[in-house]
């Protein structure tokens, strides 16, 4: 930043100084930011304004559309993407009437210039400023600022105006990291996006396009831009982007405004549901998507292009969970990627740790992240130190992807551990603790550029002062070495496949009278409830539930139904009402009692040995059941084996099918004794 730009922003911020005491510290820059538009607007149109005015009278009478008296009125400010039709200016509105003639004069601008003053709000805090009894000391600071083209050109101005956003972000550290992200992050992963393009971008006349889904205030549109016109002032950078929140459309369209940029280009809206740059392609991209941020509110519309489109829409790769779109934005910006045979493009994006670890294999994230790597599109992850960003301290990594891999990194990818590479913050800004140095950044940009593995090596970097606010410690840590590596991968390496081992269900068998006796009572969620009530009411006077079958009110509860209700409602909260209409049901607890008895029949015929072998148990209960003249339904199976059964590491492995395929032991099929078994899985002994 040169130092009329610095001299120039700390000029205009001392706007500060009037609103103290009158307005919150985190308002100054949106009362600031569009003053200092508005001035440079006004001097800006300063050559032109007797000739728009000119035209505006002309055409006052002709009676034509808006949109073709904007074409006459642009054609007569000489090559402007912007006029104002109003004949005052700052130093004309006066004092008495100076907030309704303040607001004519904003009203008088071209369309998308107005725009970005209604989204500002602007007018909410001239009728402040105006109540505060500030609105014209703070226009007669404004009007003596001098941003005219002579003095300002659009490259200096757009640093003045950056120089503005960035102190209206540490004076709103408490928000800012939603929509600002930290100088040092811009400037690392711009560099990392276009450093292998450096010679390229030298070229007379190049024209190039750059494009941030998530364009906040327009940080990195501009990053972009500063680093193109450091390598070729020529160069033409043409600027695209989206933003969701209305305030930073505005500061990011304003920005754009200044530097001379095309601000149709820029949208309002969410890039995910309703991408308003529809089949445009950019050279470059840099994004730095909201962290962990769900997308519940949208999921019809993402689910429907990933269902419809397929890989011809933006999702077919994959959807991660409704919790985190940050693969979203990923998959966005790689639809977006100009074809190799036109060049290809480049695209640097800021996430957390979600995408990188969360999903095992098969899940969407997986799949998204299958599709990357196959795609060969991965570059290289730098991890980036804690405490990085206003609004978090969490660990994130800066992705780099291209299709226009050399030719050396085809099939790789490099992983850089740029994790110790910071100093601390004399104060910290928010979350914000830390910073990278430029030769920090430099460190790694060389990396990256020489595309090398480097061995864990020590870093020259000072010992963190913890303050122990004077006390002796005792126990004298030794602080870990601070180093930096960076290694270097095939793609396939990354691939995995889930695997899930299972193990045989081992069960013991025994028929005995306290196993047996709770099948009286149905296993699930009515057992306890089935319990209580066989306890409160089964044994009372002249109503005893007895085994017998001719007894014709076991089960019979309707006339305790007010009672068990009560009940149910203070310790079984949780019961649907249909779990509480089968309790009352007298064919439940019949039914319960049925497979009770016909255990008690089989025991009779078993008596209490202990079976370790599913084989002998099965084979014994058919005989029993022959013997006892009982017939058992799959049901009658199913829960006299639950109640009589445990399981048992030193019982034989229970068979669950016996296949008529050849054995082959990586699909669970055995050869046991010239049969092909299939063992019935222990879910509690599965791993992955």
């Amino acid at each position: 930043m040169t130092q009329t730009s610095n001299n120039l922003a700390a000029e205009s911020w001392a706007i500060a100084d009037l609103l103290r005491g009158d307005f919150r510290q985190s308002q100054y820059g949106r009362i600031i930011l569009p003053f200092c538009l508005l001035r440079r607007l006004e001097c800006v149109l300063e050559a032109s304004k007797e000739t728009v005015l000119a035209e505006q009278q002309k055409i006052a009478s002709m009676n034509l559309p808006e949109e073709a008296q904007e074409k006459l009125l642009l054609r007569a400010t000489g090559g402007l993407s912007f006029f104002n039709t109003s004949k005052m200016d700052l130093s004309k509105l006066g004092e008495s009437g100076i907030k309704a003639n303040l607001e004519s004069y904003i009203q008088s601008f071209s369309k998308d210039a107005r725009e970005i003053f209604e989204y500002f709000n602007f007018a909410e805090f001239i009728g402040q400023l105006n109540d505060a009894n500030l609105l014209y000391k703070v226009v007669q600071k404004v009007r003596t600022i001098d941003l005219s083209i002579n003095a300002v050109s659009n490259h200096d101005m757009g640093l003045v105006f950056e120089e503005l956003i960035r102190r209206f972000a540490e004076s709103s550290n408490d928000t800012a990291g939603e929509h600002f992200t930290p100088r040092d992050i811009v400037r690392l992963t711009t560099s990392l996006v276009f450093i292998e393009d450096n010679e390229a971008l030298t070229t007379p006349g190049i024209i190039r396009t750059i494009y941030d889904p998530t364009a906040g205030t327009g940080g990195f549109l501009s990053a972009g831009m500063e680093y193109v016109h450091e390598l070729n002032p020529n160069a033409v950078i043409r600027a695209y982007g989206q933003e969701l929140n209305p305030e930073s459309y505005a500061i990011c369209k304003a920005d754009m405004l200044i530097k001379g940029q095309e601000v149709k280009n820029i949208k309002l809206g969410n890039t995910l549901s309703n991408d308003q740059l529809y089949g445009e392609r950019f050279n470059y991209m840099l994004s730095n998507p909201p962290f962990g941020v769900d997308w519940k509110k949208i999921e019809e519309d993402i689910t429907k292009e990933h269902n419809e489109k397929g890989y011809d829409g933006r999702f077919g790769a994959g959807l991660p969970r409704v919790s985190d779109g940050s693969l979203l934005f990923l998959l966005h910006l790689i639809s977006k990627l100009r074809d190799a045979k036109d060049g290809g493009g480049r695209i640097g994006i800021i996430l957390n740790g979600s995408p990188l670890f969360t999903g095992g294999a098969g899940s969407g994230e997986s799949e998204i992240r299958r599709y990357i790597l196959e795609a060969d599109l991965l570059e290289a992850i730098v991890a980036l130190p804690t405490d990085m960003f206003y609004n978090t301290g969490i660990a994130t990594y800066v992705w780099i992807l291209s299709n226009k891999k050399p030719e050396e990194k085809k099939g790789l990818v490099q992983l850089i551990n740029g994790s110790n590479l910071y100093s601390k913050m004399r104060k910290s800004l928010g979350s914000k603790r830390n910073e990278m140095s430029a030769d920090d950044i430099a460190t790694i940009i060389r990396c990256f550029g020489d595309f090398e593995a480097v061995d864990a090596r020590e870093l020259d970097k000072p010992a963190e002062q913890k303050s122990n606010r004077g006390r002796q410690s005792a126990n004298t840590k030794t602080e870990v070495a601070k180093t930096f590596a960076a290694k270097i991968f095939n793609t396939h390496e990354f691939g995995y496949r889930r695997i899930t081992i299972e193990r045989p269900l081992r069960q013991s068998y025994q028929f005995s009278d306290e196993r047996i006796a709770t099948l009286r009572f149905e296993l699930g969620a009515l057992n306890s409830i089935m319990q209580w009530a066989y306890a409160e009411f089964a044994t009372l006077q002249g109503a005893i539930w007895s085994d017998s079958t001719d007894c014709s009110h076991y089960g019979e509860l309707g006339q305790h139904e007010d009672t068990i209700r009560r009940y149910i409602k203070i310790h079984f909260a949780d019961l649907k009402e249909k779990q509480i209409k089968d309790l009352l049901n007298r064919d439940t607890w019949l039914s319960a009692r049925a497979s009770m008895l016909k255990a008690q029949a089989l025991q009779a015929q078993i008596g209490t040995a202990q079976f370790d072998d599913m084989n002998e148990y099965d084979d014994a209960i058919v005989k029993a059941a022959k013997l006892a003249n009982i017939s058992l339904d799959a049901k009658d199976k199913k829960v006299i084996e639950a109640a009589v059964s445990w399981k048992n590491p030193v019982a034989l492995p229970v068979i669950k099918k016996i296949h008529k395929t050849k054995a082959d032991a990586i699909y669970g099929l055995f050869n046991v004794d010239g049969k092909t078994i299939e063992y019935k899985a222990d879910g509690d002994l599965r791993d992955f």
